[in-house]
């Protein structure tokens, strides 16, 4: 496993989920063939999805955040996948290495403009496949991100769409303490909209997601 560093960042890393991550993996791999082929998976930092790695030639793995590269470090080694991963320290519009397909991997909501990044994308791959939040999930209107994921899903839409899927999966949560850890870093309004959940046990939010491919 190689790690490739380039000074300008700016693309923000995926947000790790607290949801059935077997299952987001599985639907993307019914979804999109990745057997043999080459991926720029955007975002990868942190290492939650790797386990589609096991069915491509390699995997770009673009991510701007050193600390979330370092955790994708230790998850690949951990799962026996060093060989297939490439990690590279990046601004995505700096990226230039081809492959078959460009994944975003719950990270194009956090581009400042979807749209060009969609653009590049098609400069780096024939296929691109965005993953992320679909729109009106509870789960992103929890994270302070729904406006967010109202414009990246209004770029892939203009971008033209060949095919796509809306999943619903849950996030789910033992206590508002659990939860309060995993939304405080999204900010106080995050915070805030959490208080409902205050004295709650075994909280459950609907977690929408997309996938689609352009």
């Amino acid at each position: 496993m190689r790690v490739r560093a380039r000074p300008h960042v700016s693309v923000t890393c995926s947000q790790p989920m607290a949801t059935d991550v077997a299952l987001v993996v599985r639907n993307l791999l019914d979804f999109y063939p990745f057997a043999g082929k080459t991926v720029v998976s955007v975002g990868a930092g942190g290492g939650q999805l790797v386990e589609y790695g096991r069915e491509a030639r390699k995997v770009l793995a673009v991510d701007q955040d050193v600390a979330a590269l370092q955790r994708l470090a230790e998850v690949v080694r951990a799962k026996g996948l060093s060989g297939s991963f490439e990690l590279v320290h990046a601004d995505f519009f700096d990226v230039s290495a081809r492959g078959d397909v460009v994944l975003f991997e719950f990270s194009l909501h956090e581009v400042t403009d979807p749209a060009k990044a969609l653009v590049h994308a098609k400069t780096l791959a024939a296929d691109v496949v965005v993953l992320d939040h679909a729109p009106g999930s509870d789960w992103a209107f929890q994270t302070v991100e729904e406006e967010k994921v109202r414009a990246s899903a209004e770029a892939v839409g203009r971008f033209g769409v060949r095919s796509d899927r809306i999943f619903r999966a849950e996030q789910r949560f033992a206590d508002h303490a659990e939860l309060l850890a995993k939304v405080s870093s999204q900010g106080p309004l995050a915070v805030e909209r959490s208080e409902r959940f205050r004295g709650a046990t075994d909280i459950v939010i609907p977690f929408g997601y997309g996938i689609a491919l352009l």
